[in-house]
């Protein structure tokens, strides 16, 4: 099939077209040649070469009659001539059709000629508009079908890449369509990235991650500089000159002397133990008490430092940029499978004060500097090895392709493992985003099943089965995170399974409802989940057998963990987790609750905040709080003072309006009939933004608490919200900004207006 299409091009190629219509009959005689050239080719696959002469023949005969009738003799004679040019040209062999089976789903979906979101009328910029657009662009535009190509100064020289089967199927049969040109300074290839529609090559074998990977290691943190002579630390009001080791620690500590963490027993505690062990013997010796220690000179230090950079010329701000941006070039690019990609985070974290979150036991202490020697490798065999700092080496390199990752190494405080991974938009990210929102597709199958065995298991004779039913009720229905198990020296942060009796009140009738269990615990990220939520009566009796004979602080589920209940998951359905319910949930509230809320006869500004009411009702789902903005209550005065203002507007307009209508009644002259309608669309165009404001001003008053963020972009299938915008004509830029729409190009470009979840 695809040797056929190879000839059936080039036989295209040469074969021009004879078909004209009666609009082009001034310009065929002076410009045949050129317009037949960009004609597209129209030959019928059903006749055969002499038939299609035939055709030619009394085409071009009818053409000659018709158009002499309007020309001169001498265009006439033009035309006899091309047609027998026409005639002479060998006919393309018949074109057969491809099986759609063989056509990947998206190159399927762009053929089907439908309706796109409108988009901002004001951005010009191609890199602003939803890589969907982009890419029909690309398909359309001859100039765009060659790839750039990476000079070995830009990073890297990266190894022709091999076309796929899948990648030769997908071939544009579109005209040509000019693109707008961009406005303002072009940007520097070395800081753009391939566009790499991933989705429509070729999965690579079970596990596989990649065949190639090519990078150039890690970013390290500069090196100390040490403070200035004038710049001293003070202890018992005396003047110390510290060690280059100690003094940066003692820097640490005083840039954050104005931060409510220092006067956090457990922080200086913390610090000055961390501290003393950086120490020489004569400083151990001298500094023992903290309250003695003076850091303000080291924090005047940086403030007048940070003062400086914000006062910095604009070409010295200009100078940081070109080094911020060769930094980018060397280290923030990968080849993977010999595209040039995005590295999320190639910069190594700095040493400092760890702060955690919440009340966590660890905070104050120092977090140390990270090392070449701790660094872990993770490349290719046949692509060059990243070269470390001079005088350093590597702990380990590694060409492990079943793994995403690039770089790891362990952070000293908790023992975590830190990864340098790709950019959210890369094919990895975006891969494993797919494959979890199809994962939670398949629980849609099997989730009534899975319901029904759990509540069948409510009434097991085995405690241990009625805690991991009662457990995945709870995961289920308020979507719940597993919760792992935590050490000692940890925030105490809990999920379901390691709920303690300290943390549920059972009231069998609240507030007209029964069966009521009352939820208070921290949560992830020490975020309070409280919540009152009425169950079935056969869970509230299951609670109160658990509680039985159980202190404040014993487990709620001591018969119970993640990894049993993980366990049972699995064999439930392939791939299956807490999170995964987790996901299937969200993704299910924002459909039911998208098809509830929006009104196709509603503007933009009434479908969005539908849609942020939507998004609202999965981020309450799962918990997703924040604090009110310090400055909330300035912002709602502010927009306060727009909607007042914008109503004195709509009463004048108002007043306008019905004057200009007295007015042609009165005369009913032409000149105030089009004063009237002039009017009215100040009116209705005053009134649109009126509404705008108000609608604004009710949404931004409901998510001062609720953090919309986190859920549409972990949580929620972004075709549901893709399938949305093309269905009621709301531009995907309202959804998703540029880096999320890069994040989501598969979503946009695979997801039409019908997708269901």
């Amino acid at each position: 099939m695809n040797g056929y299409k190879e000839r059936h091009h080039k036989s295209h190629k040469s074969h021009k077209s004879s078909k004209h219509s009666h609009k082009d009959k001034d310009r065929h005689s002076s410009k045949h040649s050129s317009s037949s050239s960009k004609d597209k080719h129209r030959s019928s696959s059903k006749h055969s070469s002499s038939s299609s002469k035939d055709k030619d023949k009394h085409r071009s005969s009818k053409h000659h009659s018709s158009s002499s009738k309007h020309r001169h003799s001498s265009s006439s004679h033009k035309v006899k001539e091309e047609r027998a040019e026409v005639k002479q040209e060998p006919v393309s062999p018949i074109k057969m059709k491809m099986d759609e089976d063989d056509i990947p789903l998206s190159a399927r979906m762009v053929k089907t000629e439908k309706k796109r979101p409108c988009y901002a009328e004001d951005d010009d910029d191609e890199d602003d508009a939803p890589l969907s657009v982009r890419v029909d662009q690309a398909k359309k535009s001859p100039s765009s079908a060659k790839k750039r190509k990476m000079d070995d100064d830009d990073f890297m020289s990266s190894p022709k890449k091999k076309k796929t089967p899948l990648a030769k199927k997908v071939k544009s049969e579109t005209k040509p369509t000019p693109t707008t040109p961009k406005k303002g300074k072009e940007k520097d290839p070395a800081l753009q990235e391939d566009k790499w529609e991933w989705w429509k090559d070729e999965g690579l074998a079970e596990g596989c991650k990649w065949r190639y990977l090519q990078h150039m290691g890690p970013y390290f943190a500069p090196e100390y500089e040490p403070l200035p002579d004038h710049v001293r630390f003070y202890y018992d009001g005396k003047p110390v000159k510290l060690s280059p080791e100690a003094e940066e620690v003692a820097v640490f500590y005083g840039r954050m002397i104005d931060h409510d963490y220092t006067t956090q027993e457990v922080f200086n505690d913390n610090f000055l133990k961390d501290w003393r062990k950086v120490m020489n013997s004569k400083e151990k010796e001298l500094l023992r008490d903290l309250r003695k220690c003076n850091f303000n000179e080291i924090n005047d230090y940086f403030k007048l430092k940070s003062e400086e950079r914000k006062a910095m010329s604009k070409e010295g701000k200009l100078e940081i940029k070109k080094q911020n941006e060769e930094i980018v070039k060397q280290y923030g690019f990968c080849v993977i499978d010999h595209h040039r990609q995005k590295i999320g985070n190639f910069r190594i974290e700095p040493p400092g004060l760890f702060r955690g979150r919440g009340d966590h036991p660890k905070r104050g202490m120092l977090k140390k500097r990270i090392m070449p020697e701790d660094v872990i490798i993770n490349c290719s065999k046949d692509s060059p090895i990243p070269k470390p700092p001079p005088g350093h080496k590597w702990k380990e390199v590694r060409h492990d392709n079943t793994v995403t990752w690039l770089c790891s190494w362990t952070e000293n405080i908790q023992g975590s493992i830190k990864y340098v991974m790709l950019n959210a938009a890369s094919k990895l990210k975006g891969e494993k985003d797919f494959n979890k929102y199809e994962t939670a597709r398949k629980l849609y199958k099997c989730v009534d099943k899975i319901r029904a065995q759990y509540r069948e298991d409510w009434k097991s004779k085995e405690m241990r089965i009625r805690q991991r039913a009662v457990a995945m009720y709870f995961i289920d229905k308020l979507a719940l995170r597993a919760g792992n198990e935590k050490d000692e020296d940890t925030a105490d942060t809990v999920g379901c399974c390691s709920i303690r009796v300290e943390h549920i009140k059972l009231h069998e009738k609240l507030d007209d409802k029964e069966y009521v269990v009352e939820f208070d615990f921290l949560g992830k990220d020490s975020i309070r989940y409280y919540n009152r939520v009425a169950v079935e009566k056969r869970v509230f009796k299951n609670l109160q057998i658990f509680m039985e004979n159980k202190s404040p602080g014993d487990d709620l589920f001591d018969r119970l963990n993640t990894a049993i209940l993980n366990k049972h998951l699995q064999s439930l359905m392939e791939g299956l987790t807490a999170k995964v319910f987790r996901t299937f949930n969200a993704s299910r509230t924002l459909q039911e609750q998208l098809k509830l809320l929006t009104d196709e006869d509603d503007n933009v500004p009434g479908k969005m905040l539908s849609y942020n009411r939507a998004n609202r009702a999965v981020a309450i789902l799962c918990n997703h709080q924040r604090a009110v903005p310090k400055n909330f209550s300035q912002q709602m005065e502010n927009l306060q003072g727009k909607i007042d203002a914008k109503r004195d507007a709509v009463k004048d307009a108002k007043r306008d309006y019905k004057a200009s209508k007295a007015d042609y009644k009165a005369s009913r002259s032409i000149t105030n009939q089009k004063n009237v309608e002039k009017k009215k669309k100040a009116l209705d165009r005053a009134q649109e933004m009126l509404h705008k404001l108000e609608v604004q001003q009710t949404d931004k008053d409901e998510n001062k608490e609720i953090a919309l963020g986190t859920s549409k972009l972990n949580y929620l299938d972004p075709r549901i919200s893709v399938a949305w915008c093309k269905k009621f004509d709301v531009p995907i830029e309202k959804i998703y900004n540029k880096t999320q729409r890069e994040k989501f190009a598969w979503a946009i470009d695979m997801a039409e207006e019908d997708y269901e979840f």
